[in-house]
Formats: structure tokens, sequence, C-alpha cells
């Protein structure tokens, strides 16, 4: 179909540059990760949407290394922040300092200013120390001694990881902190062949010592995330991203009868919002200058899954809010 046709504000030559640039970065990425490649889309889909992902897994499945690849493809600040229960807010956004040979208090500033915030293990943390993060990331400033400090203005991504609640040591998210993520993804274990080919990649890395160049800067990022706002979006796909939304909030008019009475909570306002950021960017990953229901089917579960709470009966009988997700999908009218 004709970009034009669908009312793109896309020119050829941006649409070629992002095309090129989108490549370039899927191969830098290839070079420090093997598979996960919806690790890779939800990380791409939140560079180029400006929003935030939170990651769960079991440890070990390369999700410090994927948030490090991306943020060394473009050239961005890199900050590694390792939640644990005796972190402090001030250990993330940083304090006061009393400075006793002058007399005053000097602000140092924490490591969460950076372009890329690693949040490890995140609901390892209390939630006084999760919620330090509330403010950076929706209003992408934090105020220290009551003075406001903005977060970098070019770019501020945070990744966020957490282990399966079911693991000991961990607090949840609360439904406030998980809001903020624009998407969630979760990731598995490699396959046995990905296992082989990690083996290789460790050894053929340790035998070599030149270091990958960045293939964009934070400046062409954010070219990138201007061209993926002007990704077409039809009111059709529109009603259809609120028809989603609002049959979560009213799940049990359209969902199986065997599924009725596990959601207790549905998606906020926000939701609707990261879908259509994220099936413009899904948009454009494939090199489309318009949004399909494809493109929102293909980010509903990363919306959904944190933004839909399930009763506790729904984790004794084995109901995710990934089944729930898929099932909503299957009753509403497709445009």
């Amino acid at each position: 179909m004709d970009n034009n046709a669908m009312g793109a504000k896309i020119s050829d030559e941006d649409m070629q540059w992002s095309q090129a640039a989108l490549r370039d970065i899927d191969k830098f990425f290839a070079t420090r990760v093997i598979g996960q490649k919806n690790l890779e889309r939800a990380l791409v889909s939140a560079l180029i949407g400006n929003g935030h992902v939170l990651v769960e897994s079991v440890p070990g499945l390369a999700k410090t290394t994927a948030a490090r690849a991306l943020a060394d493809a473009v050239k961005g600040k890199f900050s590694r922040i390792q939640c644990t229960p005796d972190l402090l807010p001030g250990d993330i956004i940083g304090t006061q300092i009393y400075r006793q040979d002058t007399g005053s208090f000097e602000t140092v500033l924490g490591p969460v200013f950076a372009n890329f915030v690693l949040l490890d293990e995140i609901n390892r943390s209390s939630a006084k120390t999760q919620s330090a993060m509330l403010e950076a990331m929706a209003e992408r400033q934090v105020t220290i001694g009551g003075v406001s400090y903005p977060m970098p203005k070019e770019l501020f991504i945070v990744v966020a990881t957490q282990n399966p609640i079911e693991q000991e040591g961990t607090y949840p998210l609360s439904e406030a902190q998980s809001d903020r993520f624009m998407i969630k993804e979760t990731i598995f274990y490699p396959t046995p062949e990905e296992d082989v080919s990690i083996i290789n990649l460790v050894e053929n890395r340790e035998q070599k010592t030149e270091e990958l160049s960045p293939v964009i800067d934070v400046t062409e990022v954010l070219r990138l995330q201007q061209i993926t706002d002007n990704v077409y979006c039809d009111d059709a796909i529109k009603r259809y991203i609120a028809a989603i939304v609002a049959a979560t909030r009213n799940a049990d008019t359209v969902l199986p009868q065997e599924l009725r009475g596990y959601v207790k909570l549905g998606a906020s306002p926000r939701a609707m919002i990261a879908f259509l950021k994220i099936g413009k960017a899904n948009a454009l990953m494939q090199g489309r200058a318009y949004v399909t229901p494809d493109d929102i089917k293909m980010a509903a579960h990363g919306v959904l899954r944190h933004r839909i709470a399930l009763r506790y009966i729904a984790s004794a009988d084995g109901v995710t809010p990934d089944i729930v997700i898929t099932n909503m999908l299957n009753s509403i009218p497709t445009p």
C-alpha cells in the first residue's frame, strides 16, 4: 500500500535513512546478544518510541548485556544500578552532602543522570526506593533538597529488570510504578542451538580486542523518534486501541466463561498512549509509514501484561496475564 495514500508524513529520504539506521542497530545488537529477538524488539521500540522498558526473567539471560549493547550502538551514556534491599533513594537520584570546609551543602547527582539507566533487579529494592524513580520516569526530573534537576534532555530511557515474583527476596512493583513502563517483556532460556552460538560468541570475543563503533549517535536517535512520531495511525486503528483498553476494564464481558472473575484491575489511559507509540514503532521497524491492526496486536502483550492486575486465585489456577490478553484480543473485532 502506498504510504502517501495513507496520509503519511514521512519522506522517502527519511524512510530510507531510518531503515538503514535500524538495520545497523540490529547488526550491532547481534554482535553482543544471541537470540532474544523479543527483547531486542522491545528495547528498540522503547528507543524510537521514547519510553521505558521492564524486563522479567530469571538471572543470566543477557538483560544487562542487551541494555548496554543498545546504549553502545547509539553512543549513549550508560549507567547500571544494582537494586538491593538496603539501596536508598539517594543512592539512585543523588543527595546533599555537607562540606565542612565551606559550611554549606553540595548536591551530588546520582547515577540516574544518564541516557540509559539500567535498574537491575528492581523488585529486590524496597517500595520507598522504587518510588524514587517515579518522578524521574514520569516528569523526567528529580528533586533534591527542594531543587529540581532535569534528566538528560536529548535521551532518557530506563530499562528495569525484575525476577519472577515467586523468587525469594522480591517486592512486587506497585501499579503506579509498573504503569510508568511503556512495555514489559518476558524472556526465557535460549534454545540449545543458541546456547552453542553463545559459546562461540564468547570464544570469538575473547580472541578480539577491537571495540565496535556506534552506528548512530544520540542526535540521530532524536531523528528516529521524530520519524516514528510521524508514522500515520488511522482513526479506525485508534478506536481499535481504545476498544482493547476498554476490554481490560470490563473483562468479564469479553472473556470466555472459564476466565471470568480473574481480572481485578484494568489498564489506564497510559496504555493507549503506549499502544500508539509502540504500534508506530512496530510499523517503522517493518518498513511502513502507517500502522496496521497487526502492529497493535504485536504490541498488546507488552503493553498490557504489567497493567492488568489479576486476583490471587488466578495464580493458583495457572491463569497468567498473557492468557487473559490473548483471549481478549480474540473477542475484539479487528478493523
